[in-house]
């Protein structure tokens, strides 16, 4: 995933679920592999997949607003879906939400200011998926902007 070998990544995840139908955590890795592909009918279903094997209601809840944001808009719709039940989740505490996802999401929606919003809310987090932040496929388009080499060296990245 991380060198964007995503059809690789995906056979990969195809032989785990094989092996584990039960898995649902590689169901929705899978999802970030067909997100780099930009299959975003096969991310759908694997969310939702993952979700119900994982029995997170959370994730449930998320992956069922994604499905309905496609449904009614395409991808887009489904980011500002999934954002908007990330968003509630985060504010009733109901369990855990990565600010690091909220600001993925609004980056493949090009809402730098936002993705950056919560790239710093990851940051004074201390949210560990910010460890993908050179690599992570999602945010290639903050690389030109400033404030994501202002972002890399607070976090302490080589430059």
């Amino acid at each position: 995933m991380y060198d964007r070998q995503f059809d690789k990544a995906i056979e990969l995840y195809k032989k785990v679920i094989a092996d584990n139908p039960t898995f649902g955590r590689a169901h929705s890795e899978m999802a970030a592999a067909y997100w780099g592909q930009r299959k975003y009918e096969d991310v759908i279903r694997e969310w939702r997949t993952g979700a119900q094997l994982e029995g997170d209601p959370n994730y449930s809840a998320f992956a069922a607003a994604a499905e309905a944001g496609f449904r009614s808009g395409g991808w887009p719709a489904a980011l500002r879906k999934g954002v908007e039940v990330s968003l509630a989740e985060r504010k009733a505490k109901t369990g855990y939400v990565s600010s690091y996802q909220i600001a993925q999401y609004y980056a493949d929606l090009g809402d730098k200011d936002h993705a950056f919003e919560w790239l710093n809310t990851a940051f004074q987090e201390h949210d560990t998926s910010l460890s993908a932040l050179r690599t992570d496929f999602l945010l290639d388009s903050l690389r030109s902007d400033p404030r994501y080499a202002q972002l890399a060296r607070k976090i302490g990245l080589p430059q």
